[in-house]
């Protein structure tokens, strides 16, 4: 029997590039996919987590459009101006500090982290700027029943002041962007579960990042420093890992509640700009209290 997925990798021609997640889809432009082309690949998407689409060549606006036929579009950042874009892209220009070189998972210090983005490149370096995406939920899989213990009843805080708090009070005078239809003028901490139950799959996964991630709730500073440095070092295992060497005409998606990642910067001086799109996410969920990992 044929499965809904089965017809999906049939048509776009899904190429898994390891055991685990991640995967290369050929047989479609994003530019002219049809409406059951989407929702294929939106369920790849949640399976895979990570899709690579090469030889996409699409300006701004259709980048937008594809977005907004994948799913509802956030403004670009919370706080970021990237200048001459439009309202729903986010430019990281290596000429104006647009870098992600630190593992972290898109805007986790607001309420609602979005859902997945739709990264694509305008400028490479010759060499290098590879970006590595992180599985969270074979990560929290491969954790001992104990430790999965622990963290499932743990629940973190993200600051978004570590990254952006000086750029939004200095560069733009208090006042950001308009994020979930208010104004933000001030990046409050957020707490968030330390596991994320995704909606769509039940599965739970990591959802603490080194970007964003201050601290677990309700334990010492000593505590708190060892339980995330475990779960980072974890998480970061090479055999979690997927890694992409970009070209021009690439197009990749990720499911953010499912992921973290990391752009290497190691191109000196040269030149890297990189337009994202953010896709609405929802609250993040924990496990319940009556499904914590047994211990045995």
């Amino acid at each position: 029997m044929t499965t809904f997925l089965d017809a999906a990798r049939l048509q776009l021609q899904l190429t898994p590039l390891g055991p685990n997640f991640a995967a290369e889809v050929s047989g479609i432009d994003v530019a002219t996919a049809s409406d059951t082309e989407l929702t294929q690949l939106r369920s790849a998407l949640v399976e895979y987590k990570v899709l690579f689409l090469r030889d996409q060549f699409i300006d701004d606006a259709t980048h937008i459009d594809f977005g907004r036929r994948f799913g509802e579009l956030t403004t670009g950042h919370p706080v970021h101006d990237s200048g001459n874009v439009p309202d729903e892209v986010f430019a990281l220009d290596s000429q104006d500090n647009g870098f992600a070189d630190v593992w972290h998972t898109d805007v986790t210090f607001m309420p609602r982290p979005p859902l997945g983005s739709i990264l694509r490149p305008v400028v490479l370096p010759p060499n290098g700027g590879d970006t590595n995406w992180a599985d969270s939920q074979l990560a929290y899989d491969s954790l001992s029943a104990p430790v999965r213990h622990l963290v499932d009843q743990l629940t973190a805080v993200h600051d978004g002041n570590r990254e952006f708090g000086y750029y939004l009070a200095q560069r733009r005078g208090g006042k950001g962007n308009v994020w979930e239809g208010e104004q933000v003028t001030a990046l409050v901490p957020v707490e968030h579960p330390v596991v994320r139950v995704h909606p769509e799959t039940g599965r739970k996964g990591l959802f603490v990042n080194p970007g964003f991630t201050s601290h677990i709730v309700g334990v010492s500073e000593a505590e708190s420093r060892g339980i995330l440095d475990l779960l980072y070092a974890h998480l970061t295992k090479p055999e979690h890992i997927v890694r992409h060497r970009w070209q021009l005409g690439d197009l990749v998606l990720w499911d953010n509640r499912s992921t973290a990642h990391y752009a290497n910067r190691d191109y000196g001086t040269q030149r890297r700009v990189m337009h994202r799109i953010t896709l609405r996410g929802d609250r993040p969920i924990g496990p319940p209290a009556g499904d914590l990992t047994p211990l045995v």
